[in-house]
């Protein structure tokens, strides 16, 4: 047997919770979605607040993982302790609250989650996230293993994808907020799509108004960024998994416009 994962790339600012929380649920009907996870670390646009988090379960996110931005709101710090559903990097310090990985038990049999944070470029000092794999990976005892890596490089990206063929069931790159035009399934079964893109404003800079971007990259003074208006996108794809084995049989890139 067979089920069909969703994940869905980073939620951006109002207009991409809402837009989640209008079409999810029939996305995940039409395809026939048995699980689903949504990274939501931009839905503030820095960060994202329980209120948030709390929409988008209510939208039909199984599993919430989050990235560079998990501390920009503080008050999700205790909500981070309190629901096993939200994850942040596994590869933080491990004095941080929160948990990096779980096992969460579906109608088709347990799934493990990892979030995983990369270091190339980012502006902080978190562990090795192939080192953390590593000990994750001796733990749970699942069928389906799948990891949200959140980095920057596509090089880094990449090579934690051939790190982990073969080990897990699919591989998911988020934070750039582009969709990228290489969803594949390795030679050994995991599937892989190096950024899945972005849910929010269509007509935008990663979310961002396109003028407040532009003046940023002139050389102006910053300012603080505004979501864009107009229509929305969902962006994410779609993991057919073998509950047998645990190997991906394809994977199906996802992109949904109003």
């Amino acid at each position: 047997m067979t089920v069909n994962i969703l994940a869905i790339g980073d939620v951006s600012g109002s207009a991409g919770l809402d837009v989640l929380a209008r079409r999810l649920r029939t996305v995940k009907k039409t395809k026939n979605i048995a699980f689903t996870v949504v990274n939501g670390e931009n839905v503030s646009l820095f960060g994202v607040s329980p209120a948030q988090a709390d929409s988008l379960f209510e939208s039909g996110a199984d599993v919430v993982t989050l990235g560079n931005h998990t501390w920009d709101r503080r008050e999700i710090i205790s909500y981070l302790e309190d629901c096993s559903y939200i994850l942040r990097p596994a590869n933080y310090a491990s004095q941080v609250p929160g948990r990096g990985w779980g096992v969460f038990d579906t109608a088709f049999g347990n799934v493990c989650v990892i979030n995983l944070i990369g270091r190339c470029n980012m502006d902080f000092g978190s562990e090795n996230p192939f080192l953390e794999a590593d000990k994750i990976l001796k733990e749970p005892k699942t069928k389906i293993t799948l990891v949200d890596f959140h980095a920057e490089a596509t090089s880094e990206k990449q090579a934690m994808a051939y790190y982990l063929d073969g080990r897990v069931s699919a591989l998911w790159g988020t934070h750039t907020h582009v969709q990228t035009a290489d969803a594949c399934v390795f030679q050994n079964g995991m599937g892989y799509i190096t950024d899945l893109g972005m849910t929010g404003p269509v007509f935008s800079v990663i979310g961002i108004k396109p003028e407040q971007s532009i003046s940023r990259f002139l050389g102006n003074p910053p300012q603080r960024y505004e979501s864009a208006a107009g229509p929305a996108k969902i962006e994410g794809a779609i993991f057919e998994i073998d509950t047998e084995t645990g190997r991906c049989v394809s994977v199906e890139p996802l992109r949904i416009t109003d």
